[in-house]
């Protein structure tokens, strides 16, 4: 299918070092057990860079950014999601990035 959509996508950049990768899963799989349900998103997922085994993402998957934009400024965010917190990749000026589909197949 071609064309666009009004998804969009959240990555969130994370940096951990070896021996802090199980908490990191384990702080994900937390996280999406309580954004089960959540209106508007589709899913996420738990990336790890192949070649730097330190530096993890988050990419969720939303219906639209009015629904990731009520989810975020709603009052469960910050608790739902601070697991991860310790984790976000400094390094980085923003530790996340929206980015909306353009395309699809």
């Amino acid at each position: 299918m071609d064309g666009t959509t009004s998804r969009v996508r959240v990555m969130l950049y994370l940096r951990a070092s070896e021996d802090q990768a199980p908490a990191v899963a384990e702080a994900y799989h937390q996280i999406s057990a309580d954004l089960a349900g959540t209106p508007g998103l589709l899913g996420n997922e738990l990336l790890r860079e192949v070649s730097d085994p330190g530096a993890f993402a988050v990419l969720s998957d939303w219906e639209s950014l009015p629904a990731f934009q009520a989810w975020e400024s709603g009052s469960a965010h910050r608790g739902t999601t601070s697991p991860l917190r310790e984790y976000q990749d400094s390094a980085r000026a923003r530790p996340f990035a929206l980015f909306e589909v353009a395309a699809t197949y």
